[in-house]
């Protein structure tokens, strides 16, 4: 379910990238003119109700299988992001971007694999680890999509900010639905004081996701959304829900790992940024032409 869940995830954000930029500027001020505008666009839409069946998927393995099992399977994402965009798209990808994915895709593995001893569902949670963990994710992806319209830096990288941001928000809500389906016995049971969680922050990401496709370059993007939101979900099995983080040697390894994961994710998103610029410039202008307007403003 974990695998198919990547493949169809990763083939509906090429498709709502391709929607995004030929859409209205995502807007947050004005969510109703936004959501019509993007759902306006076919492959938009295309790509959201691929997306949904991805998350069934996703849900689906998270209720039979420890988290950082799923990341595992989910991290296979990179190898499909890779293929597609690059037999299907037209995205064409360099040696660096896909040295980059590589490594991530066998880095979250690896974290993921290495949990050790962990099978079926985990016993539970501790409420105050789950509050705290909540808690960082939350400002975490606030900070990252309020940097996304600071600074310099925001300029040439606004679009994986955001997708970063997204990321961590999708893990708050990750956690949140395993949370709830550890405690599920019916319908009654989504009355849950993480349900609210889980809602807030699936509509934080849908804004800043679809805006990130819009203003930022298709693979890198993609690419370091899926790292953030992989990334934070292995660290939330091991905070929250208990997955061992290991002994003697293989604590360090794993640190070291999850090191070079969040170097590649940077490297992902700055240093390749302007090759993926440069093959995706031709599909954004087009979008901007249709829009009847110049650059893609980075507000939202």
């Amino acid at each position: 379910m974990a695998l198919g869940s990547a493949l169809i995830a990763n083939l509906g954000a090429l498709w709502r990238q391709r929607g995004a930029v030929v859409a209205p500027d995502v807007e947050v001020k004005r969510p109703v003119r936004t959501v019509v505008g993007l759902f306006r666009s076919k492959w938009w839409t295309i790509g959201y109700v691929a997306a949904f069946f991805a998350w069934l998927l996703h849900v689906g393995a998270l209720a039979i299988a420890p988290l950082s099992i799923v990341q595992a399977a989910l991290a296979t994402g990179f190898i499909f992001l890779g293929l597609l965009a690059d037999r299907f798209f037209g995205l064409d990808l360099g040696a660096r971007e896909w040295t980059g994915m590589a490594l991530a895709s066998a880095g979250l593995a690896f974290l993921a694999l290495t949990a050790g001893g962990v099978h079926g569902q985990q016993s539970g949670y501790e409420l105050a680890s789950m509050i705290g963990f909540e808690a960082g994710m939350v400002t975490l992806g606030a900070v990252l999509l309020v940097s996304a319209h600071r600074g310099e830096v925001a300029r040439h990288r606004s679009g994986v900010l955001l997708g970063a941001g997204a990321g961590a928000l999708f893990t708050a809500t990750h956690v949140g639905i395993k949370a709830v389906t550890h405690h599920f016995d019916g319908p009654l049971s989504l009355v849950s004081p993480w349900t609210p969680i889980v809602v807030a922050g699936a509509v934080a990401v849908f804004f800043a996701s679809a805006r990130s496709l819009q203003i930022g370059p298709a693979v890198p993007v993609i690419a370091v959304t899926s790292i953030s939101g992989n990334a934070t979900s292995i660290a939330a099995g091991v905070v929250v829900f208990g997955d061992p983080l290991g002994t003697g040697a293989m604590v360090v390894a794993r640190i070291a790992v999850f090191a070079i994961v969040v170097v590649v994710a940077a490297l992902l998103g700055g240093e390749m940024h302007e090759a993926a610029e440069a093959s995706g410039s031709s599909l954004r202008g087009e979008g901007s032409l249709r829009r009847g307007g110049g650059p893609a403003r980075a507000h939202a």
